[in-house]
């Protein structure tokens, strides 16, 4: 017994070693992102073997070797930052910022189609004058029409431009637009542009059966319900949002933006109304666990597996495993662990990219904060997935809070209760909307009989959103300092550790 302890012990004390690694490198891309000082990797290269070569000195030591390991790991971190940033080669698009360009290249990602025209990605391949090779991503806005798909090989001109921040002019507030888009691997704009389709079709072959099921299924979508109701259909089924016109902004101002966005908080949520439809028909637990998370991954690779998408599913099943296994210090070791790797494969998404962050931050309530809210519901009946429910909203909410009042500066006073109101019903208008895309495939009348019931169901959610919206307090600006946000979050730390201990106790 002692033997099993003391092993438990030396296991727990590695694994906080490590945990301490992984911040130091998680520090590193912070400061690098934040101060944006470019240090010579000759310089770096130099800290690195010296801390290396300290550590293997000072091995006997160990305090003073973790120090060493932890200075290598957080140069580590600045490291890996700056090799995110392109070379300036003359094959690269983006060198070429204040020029007239005529080059070809293909459609890189799935349109975003929006109500005022559609964003491409275009991967550059090269000149169309002297044929010379180029790469890189370009960001081209355009018109509603015509159309380019996915791999659908283009010939442009258009004025190259740097991406630049943007100040906001009424809060003097300033949204880096260029590392929103570095997050994409994209430095350069395609202003003005003129294109023609040269016909031919390259790319990913799965993206390209993906994307060509995905407007099929948008087809049908269009079938069945009028605007903004097929907007919102798709929006559910696979976060497409450009339909959905003056109702984004009524979503933002009750807090439910989330419903339609394919993010970790709208996953793990419904995960949870999920997992208690299957227990209320006596599904077996572990049964349960993997029909959602086979459906997550399911849903991830039918949405395209873009970045946001898996990482919304990474934290969703993380959420899912929390809860199965019960050990939310295992967890809390993997949520870790899976920033560190989102970092290295993409260090712009850890400070530029508000999506990452309101993931990871909505997960960690939704395992930590989760079991303290339940006891505020203790006498909220379970029937139906309500207390669940509730408390993985409160969670939710409350753990994103200081991070949306920092990068959008507003505070939704109805968004609870809006919450609470709406979200019981969005996963059966989901299977009620599938039913009906699936039956349209076999008998168009047939899917327009089944998709009343999700007209109702959304029709209900529209009129309580434009109800609560058009209250005169429904929303204030409110935006809070980067040490405020910081002040907050320790506060909250300091609260869960403390009711934490008095558990344990």
């Amino acid at each position: 017994m002692k033997l099993k302890e003391g092993f438990i012990r030396i296991t727990e004390s590695k694994s906080r070693t490590f945990l301490v690694f992984c911040f130091c490198f998680l520090v590193g891309i912070t400061v690098a992102s934040l101060t944006e000082k470019t240090i010579p990797y000759e310089y770096l290269c130099a800290i690195l073997v010296s801390g290396v070569v300290s550590a293997v000195l000072w091995k006997n030591l160990l305090g003073i070797r973790l120090i060493f390991i932890s200075l290598v790991c957080l140069v580590l971190g600045l490291f890996r930052y700056q090799l995110a940033f392109p070379t300036d080669t003359k094959d690269m698009i983006h060198i070429y910022a204040g020029s007239e360009l005529e080059f070809i290249g293909f459609v890189s990602a799935e349109p975003d189609i929006r109500t005022d025209g559609i964003r491409y990605r275009i991967r550059a391949e090269q000149f169309v004058e002297d044929d010379e090779q180029l790469d890189g991503e370009v960001y081209v806005k355009s018109e509603l029409y015509p159309r380019y798909r996915y791999g659908e090989r283009l010939v442009l001109r258009c004025q190259i431009e740097k991406p630049e921040p943007i100040e906001d002019v009424h809060d003097g507030t300033v949204f880096r637009y260029d590392r929103y888009l570095s997050r994409l691997d994209i430095y350069a704009l395609c202003k003005n542009p003129l294109i023609t389709s040269t016909g031919n079709i390259v790319g990913n072959v799965l993206y390209r059966i993906i994307f060509s099921f995905k407007s099929s299924l948008a087809e049908k979508i269009s079938q069945i319900w009028h605007e903004p109701y097929a907007s919102f259909v798709a929006g559910l089924l696979y976060g497409y949002r450009g339909g959905l016109g003056s109702l984004n902004e009524l979503f933002a101002i009750t807090g439910v933006t989330h419903i339609v966005a394919i993010s970790g908080y709208n996953i793990t949520i419904i995960s949870t109304i999920f997992i208690t439809l299957c227990k209320a028909v006596y599904i077996p637990r572990k049964k349960a666990f993997w029909i959602v998370v086979s459906g997550i991954t399911l849903f991830v690779i039918f949405t395209g597996a873009s970045a946001s998408v898996v990482r919304a599913g990474i934290m969703g099943i993380m959420v899912l495993i929390a809860r199965q296994s019960g050990r939310k210090s295992g967890i809390g070791n993997v949520l870790v662990i899976t920033a560190v790797v989102m970092a290295i494969q993409n260090p712009f998404v850890l400070i530029w990219d508000a999506g990452f962050q309101l993931s990871f931050l909505a997960t960690a309530g939704l395992v930590y904060l989760s079991p303290i809210v339940n006891q505020w519901f203790v006498k909220i009946p379970a029937m139906y997935g309500l207390k669940e429910t509730l408390s993985a909203t409160f969670s939710a909410i409350i753990a994103t809070l200081p991070l949306i009042l920092f990068q959008f500066g507003r505070l939704s006073v109805v968004a609870v209760v809006v919450n609470m109101l709406i979200l019981w019903l969005i996963p059966w208008i989901m299977i009620v909307g599938a039913v009906s895309v699936v039956s349209a495939y076999i008998a168009l009348p047939v899917g327009r009989s089944i998709g009343l019931g999700a007209y109702i169901g959304m029709e209900y959610i529209i009129q309580v959103v434009r109800f609560f919206a058009g209250m005169p307090y429904a929303s204030f600006d409110i935006r809070i300092s980067w040490y405020s946000m910081l002040g907050a979050y320790l506060l909250l730390t300091i609260y869960i550790r403390k009711h934490l201990n008095t558990r344990a106790v």
